[in-house]
């Protein structure tokens, strides 16, 4: 029978991998407490970081409807409950593993889908939601433009070319 503390951590754990927009599984091995209170600091806002114990992990995401998480959860494990961008989470893991070595991406999930450690690295890889809206945007502005500019150039080359007819009338009237 489940004691009645792991049950509630288990429950616990359940909600937090229900209320995430992504779960990343990191090996924290090595690593002080002064670190991982400095990359709880790190990921804040965007995630939140808690050592876990594996099977606790692994009842709590079948419980959630989180699959593909058992291969990663061997060894010690921690995970990152991303409620925020999960770009920003996965740069924020990223750069305290080039700091720290004794970090290890393991891997996760975003919408359902099972990620490796080269997918939480290729994800840190893209632009901020931000940087990426603003170049859709940009992309947006010049199509307009180029829109406006085709729309325009006909009339406006019409116009030259008249003027060209009234200057060369002119200097014909002057010439006779």
């Amino acid at each position: 029978m489940a004691r009645p503390d792991k049950a509630a951590a288990v429950e616990e754990l359940a909600g937090q991998f229900r209320d995430s927009n992504a779960v990343m599984l990191t090996e924290y091995r090595g690593l002080s407490v002064a670190q991982l209170k400095q990359l709880r600091r790190s990921l804040s806002g965007n995630a939140s970081y808690a050592v876990v114990k594996n099977t606790l992990s692994a009842i709590a995401a079948k419980q959630a409807g989180v699959e593909g998480l058992d291969d990663h959860l061997k060894g010690p494990s921690a995970v990152a409950f991303v409620t925020g961008d999960p770009v920003e989470a996965a740069k924020g893991l990223r750069d305290f593993a080039k700091a720290n070595p004794q970090l290890v991406i393991k891997g996760g999930v975003l919408d359902g889908r099972v990620l490796s450690a080269g997918d939480v690295t290729t994800l840190a890889d893209l632009e901020s939601r931000e940087v990426l809206l603003a170049k859709l945007a940009g992309a947006f502005k010049a199509s307009l433009y180029q829109a406006a500019y085709m729309f325009t150039a006909p009339t406006a080359q019409a116009a030259r070319t008249i003027d060209a007819l009234r200057e060369k009338r002119a200097t014909e009237d002057q010439a006779a």
